[in-house]
């Protein structure tokens, strides 16, 4: 069964074909910058993933081995991608609802900001 989903303004619209991975919740200094917190992000493989408007998509190189999708119009934070890699990490609030994921842990939690703790109860790791 496919997922759909998209930005805020609609300019970026995306059909996901295959399996999801529950969100992970990434906690480091660049998922807060991109997104103003944590950032809660499935993924798929790559070539399950259609874009079906892409409009006003943009790519941002955000390090040697990354690079963050976004919205240039409404600011959305929607993909992250390893480079090489066959996976593409798509922020789990974007998907239509209703999502049918569930939350499975955070990463990068020795990083997070400082003003909120985590307490689910989910797995955490330091880093990656």
């Amino acid at each position: 069964m496919s997922k759909t989903g998209g930005c805020l303004c609609g300019g970026v619209r995306y059909e996901v074909s295959g399996a999801l991975r529950d969100p992970i919740a990434c906690h480091c200094s660049q998922c807060a910058r991109t997104s103003g917190n944590f950032a809660a992000m499935s993924s798929c493989r790559s070539e399950e993933l259609a874009l079906t408007s892409a409009e006003t998509l943009s790519w941002f190189r955000s390090s040697a081995g990354a690079q963050r999708g976004f919205c240039q119009r409404c600011g959305g934070n929607l993909f992250w991608k390893a480079e090489p890699g066959t996976e593409t990490y798509v922020a789990a609030g974007t998907f239509d609802q209703p999502s049918g994921l569930r939350l499975a842990g955070h990463i990068h939690v020795g990083s997070k900001a400082d003003f909120y703790d985590i307490s689910d109860g989910l797995p955490q790791e330091q880093e990656w």
